[in-house]
């Protein structure tokens, strides 16, 4: 099962995400933004691909702001998903 990661362009929106994502239950990872992704914040919230729906659901409604949803890429890197 891929990881995928939430890329934030700020500190605040990355926070939030989590504290939203907790509530709902999702099982989060918070870590560094890799160097592939280009974001104005240096964190990332990992979850894993089974919780995609739930965690789509929080950013829509919630109106969380986000650079994107990134899985790594078969030929190395990541590839972007939303």
């Amino acid at each position: 099962m891929n990881p995928i990661l939430i890329a934030f362009d700020s500190t605040q929106q990355a926070l939030r995400a989590e504290m939203l994502l907790e509530y709902a239950d999702v099982e989060i990872d918070i870590r560094p933004t890799p160097k592939e992704i280009t974001a104005g914040c240096a964190l990332s919230i990992e979850f894993s691909e089974e919780a995609l729906d739930t965690v789509r659901q929080v950013i829509v409604n919630e109106q969380v702001e986000i650079r994107g949803l990134f899985r790594p890429a078969a030929e190395g890197g990541y590839e972007q998903i939303m």
